[in-house]
């Protein structure tokens, strides 16, 4: 089903920042950090100590290998397509139905292409729309309160690029943003080419007051130069932040300063590729288009 959003958060800082939109299907339709086995238990004087029980393997609940066809659009039973611009955050993308801007490559990808096009004659809050690009949600398909949630990507490059990985609270549709909440697992901006960033959104904390910090990679390596692991671990009362498995950053209620944690219900997933708007700023004419985020895969495993 492919509906036109509308976008209503403005997130912008030098610190990250984005916007949200929520289709109007959703008004229709841990870290899970995997425990450990802890050491056995003294038992009894004179009695082996007895071992804990093993942890319950972890459980797949949501996984996209992007297998298929060139071409090929995404599977429509694990993700939705948004359509239409973003007034609010001054983006500059029209995002598109189908597989026009999200198509599989045939090598286990997906690929969001941005293009510096408008073959429909699309209109945008500035005017006549000056790029195209994709976004995809699991709204009403897949939400899941708690787990490890990872994507395994290759980012765009150069000014005005803005890909993410994030998740929005299943809820948005009735409280709204930022009462709904939002995770973002990964934000990365073109003029901070290794750094990402990893942040929460809630009520008294949204926008630039968004909680969350930033990881660079070492030696001046940028992250569109290869693919990398992005991750959450969440939990009852905590979100953990890696990538390619290095934690940078954990999150609990004790980080909002008594504001309400909204962290603890299920949520759903969302990629994209915007071009522009308030944290990135306009491409410029160093800027070559097409740019693409590669994503390799997309999996929730919950134990």
């Amino acid at each position: 089903m492919t509906v036109h959003l509308s976008r209503h958060t403005v997130r912008h800082t030098s610190g990250r920042r984005r916007t949200t939109l929520y289709a109007l299907s959703l008004l229709c339709v841990s870290a899970l950090v995997t425990a450990l086995p802890a050491g056995a238990a003294p038992g009894p004087a004179g009695h082996p100590a007895a071992p804990h029980p093993a942890a319950a393997p972890s459980a797949v609940t949501f996984s996209d290998d992007f297998d298929g066809p060139a071409g090929s659009a995404v599977d429509g039973g694990r993700w939705q397509i948004e359509t239409g611009d973003n007034v609010n955050n001054h983006e500059r993308q029209f995002y598109t139905a189908g597989n026009s801007n999200a198509a599989l490559d045939g090598q286990g990808n997906l690929v969001i292409t941005a293009r510096k096009e408008n073959p429909a004659d699309y209109q945008c809050w500035y005017g006549t729309c000056q790029y195209t690009s994709a976004r995809l949600n699991t709204s009403g398909r897949f939400t899941t309160a708690y787990g490890h949630v990872e994507a395994r990507m290759k980012v765009p490059r150069g000014q005005g690029m803005w890909p993410a990985f994030w998740m929005l609270g299943d809820d948005i549709g009735s409280v709204g943003w930022p009462n709904s909440g939002e995770i973002d697992v990964m934000e990365n901006v073109g003029f901070e080419p290794g750094t990402v960033h990893g942040t929460l959104h809630g009520p008294g904390y949204s926008g630039s007051g968004g909680i969350g910090a930033g990881y660079t990679l070492p030696g001046g390596a940028a992250f569109a130069d290869d693919f990398h692991t992005f991750a959450v671990d969440w939990a009852p009362d905590s979100v953990t932040w890696s990538v390619d498995g290095t934690v940078y950053q954990r999150r609990t209620p004790a980080d909002l300063g008594g504001k309400q944690w909204v962290f603890n219900k299920p949520f759903f997933l969302i990629l994209n590729l915007a071009v522009g708007g308030y944290w990135p700023g306009d491409p410029d004419g160093n800027t070559t288009f097409p740019q693409r985020l590669v994503v390799d895969y997309v999996r929730v495993t919950t134990g």
